[in-house]
């Protein structure tokens, strides 16, 4: 079992700064965080739109954000990911408010993470009626959370094992078998519940009911740049970063394609399940070639695969909370680490919040409303975590011109402008849209109403807390030399930056 005894700070046991993740682990790590099969239901919804999506926001989303945090975190390999990027640009609240944002998204959507397990371990069980029930949910949901919260407190060299693991066996051989029941279903003669291909078919209808879906499309991408959290454990994270973000961004692509489109030739759109479309899908293709008892061990594969999901994002961004407590951002208890280098404080308050949300998302009928309402303004809350990532992106640039880049977005000031550009764009049209509500229950005054309340609530949760704490920052938060000293040693890169030669 973990050490979970927070250490003083004068412990004469130092956390493990051994790096022992290369190219291969950040790409599992990073597809880990961002690929979920959980997606491909609801855009095999879509029909043969779904690759015009796909594309769409692959290159005015997904490319720009891998191609933005290769650069910063090839030419700033600190601790904190997104955190460390951002304090570069903006040293005093812009950094704090950035990673306030993206630990905060992260406690709201972990049980929707954990309600797709649930529901995965009901067709385990071969149960599904299971999935509707409130105490199965909860003992279900409440175990995953905890011991996936245990296992990443033993460090990186676990988060590696579960995201290689979650990646081989829950995302990558799942998506290759559908690739060929798909074939096989061709080949048999079934009909083909997407219908004929066509170019026709390629574009989408673009109406009210669409924008709100589109904008929801930049959330499916969310977390290409998990891995720069995992500096400290990184061999050559100059190196190795943007090779491992690119390669990850390729993989979640092409499996995304090929795993949506499997669901939608199989299952027709007004019979997919939402929570349990990829587990339907291969029930269905293996009834029809005669092997359903292959749906246990594909069933596993899946779980295993949201676990692996589930493991990074309860790691990542409680480590990018570190480098701000060393700052004096937060309470001490918050950069106490253990002797894997894991901050079991941060971990286990997540714990305790996530777990709080989940009961209530599960066991208060009344609840899931305001629960749904929450997490559409956890969504709006990491729009804004990733435009301060562009903005800070390009300051540095501007500001900072002179540190040497080992990775360089590519097509000088013309590229940096383009990528900011068609981002920041994406972004504010995610935001806008996300104001409105879904669905035509509301009248122009009330979805007014609602926008309204959902920025304002969006502003306080977002700049209200991070005032509140700074308010109330004490000296005594701030850790003492021999400590900042011991955590900083662990660091690859310092305040004296390399510049370029004014020649």
């Amino acid at each position: 079992m973990a050490d979970l005894t927070l250490p003083l700070s004068n412990s004469t046991e130092k956390p493990t700064n051994k790096k022992i993740l290369g190219i291969t682990s950040l790409i599992m790590i990073n597809v880990a965080a961002a690929l979920s099969l959980r997606n491909f239901p609801i855009m095999a919804m879509e029909g043969w739109n779904m690759i015009f999506w796909y594309g769409l926001f692959t290159t005015c989303f997904l490319v720009p954000t891998a191609l933005v945090a290769a650069e910063l975190a090839s030419t700033w390999p600190r601790s904190g990911g997104i955190y460390s990027w951002v304090k570069e640009a903006y040293p005093n609240d812009g950094s704090f408010i950035a990673i306030w944002c993206a630990w905060l998204t992260n406690i709201v959507w972990l049980p929707t993470i954990l309600s797709f397990f649930a529901a995965t371990v009901a067709y385990l069980l071969l149960a599904p009626q299971f999935s509707g029930n409130p105490v199965f949910l909860a003992i279900v949901m409440l175990a995953c959370l905890w011991g996936v919260t245990i296992f990443n407190s033993f460090g990186a060299r676990a988060s590696k094992l579960m995201a290689g693991i979650g990646i081989a066996f829950g995302s990558l051989i799942p998506v290759s078998i559908l690739a060929v029941l798909m074939i096989a279903w061709i080949f048999k003669g079934n009909p083909s519940a997407i219908g004929e291909f066509s170019f026709d078919c390629l574009i989408p209808k673009f109406n009210l009911s669409t924008l709100p879906f589109a904008a929801s499309l930049v959330l499916m991408f969310a977390g290409i740049e998990i891995a720069g959290y995992y500096a400290r454990d990184t061999k050559n994270m100059r190196r190795d970063y943007p090779i491992a973000l690119f390669s990850a961004a390729a993989i979640i692509c092409i499996v995304s394609i090929i795993g949506t489109l499997s669901v939608a030739l199989v299952v027709p759109a007004g019979e997919i399940c939402l929570a349990t479309g990829v587990v339907q899908t291969f029930q269905t293709a293996f009834e029809n070639i005669s092997l359903k008892w292959l749906i246990i061990p594909i069933t596993i594969m899946i779980a295993l695969g949201t676990i692996a999901q589930l493991s990074m994002w309860i790691s990542g961004p409680s480590k990018g909370l570190v480098p701000a407590a060393m700052s004096g951002d937060f309470p001490p208890f918050c950069r106490k680490l253990n002797k894997y280098g894991v901050p079991v404080g941060i971990l286990f308050i997540q714990g305790i919040v996530s777990s709080l949300l989940t009961l209530a998302m599960v066991l208060v009928p009344s609840f899931n409303d305001g629960y749904w309402i929450l997490t559409s303004i956890a969504s709006l809350i990491t729009v804004v975590m990733y435009m301060f990532l562009f903005a800070a992106f390009f300051k540095l640039r501007r500001t900072k011109a002179n540190v040497i880049r080992p990775y360089k977005v590519p097509g000088g000031k013309i590229g940096m402008w383009l990528v900011t550009c068609v981002a920041s764009v994406v972004l504010f049209f995610a935001f806008s849209v996300g104001l409105f509500p879904i669905g035509t229950s509301y009248t122009m005054t009330g979805a007014i109403v609602y926008a309204i309340s959902m920025l304002t609530a969006v502003l306080l949760i977002i700049l209200l807390p991070p005032y509140l704490l700074k308010k109330c920052r004490k000296d005594s938060w701030k850790p003492t030399k021999e400590e900042y000293c011991e955590w900083d040693s662990g660091e690859q890169i310092h305040e004296t930056d390399t510049t370029l030669s004014s020649e």
